[in-house]
């Protein structure tokens, strides 16, 4: 059985780690947190999430702050966010920018021609993030975390309104 710092869950450490890498995947959009040497900063990107090969990608510009602040301080998490859902999951681990432009290609959506012309653009470059563990989140959803939440008021006890596991990855 997976265990958190706040609640226990059902779920097995396996079945943890596949429903992070489940939701991550399916959420798509995350917020990036780096580091700067004084304050956490966070951004949106589009996360291409890779449990086969163990990494997420991100597609950023060259000349962009974050990748500065990677190279002094590699370690980011990443927070994924579905609030309609009530399904959360972060992943932390190491990041390294790399100019793989194959690997740049491969990744190349028809989406990302809002930010560059074409994968074979010069500016672009690729952030590679390894995880090293994750944590999730899960409701059944509204509905049945309000009933659950309305019931324990009613009797006092504490409302279980779904998994929450911390594992590594």
């Amino acid at each position: 059985m997976a265990k958190s710092r706040e609640q226990e869950t059902d779920l097995t450490s396996s079945e943890a780690t596949n429903r992070i890498w489940e939701l991550a995947k399916e959420i798509d959009v995350c917020m990036f947190v780096t580091w700067d040497g004084e304050y956490n900063r966070a951004r949106p990107l589009s996360a291409r999430v890779l449990r086969e090969e163990n990494a997420i990608y991100f597609l950023v510009n060259d000349d962009s702050a974050k990748n500065k602040q990677l190279s002094r301080y590699p370690k980011v998490t990443l927070a994924w966010s579905d609030s309609s859902h009530y399904k959360y999951v972060t992943i932390s681990g190491p990041a390294a920018v790399t100019n793989d432009r194959a690997k740049i290609a491969a990744l190349w959506e028809k989406t990302d021609a809002a930010w560059w012309d074409n994968a074979q653009d010069p500016e672009i470059r690729l952030i590679t993030v390894t995880p090293d563990e994750g944590e999730l989140w899960d409701s059944p959803g509204l509905v049945v975390a309000t009933a659950k939440m309305v019931f324990a008021a009613v009797t006092g006890a504490k409302p279980n309104v779904g998994d929450n596991a911390k594992v590594d990855l």
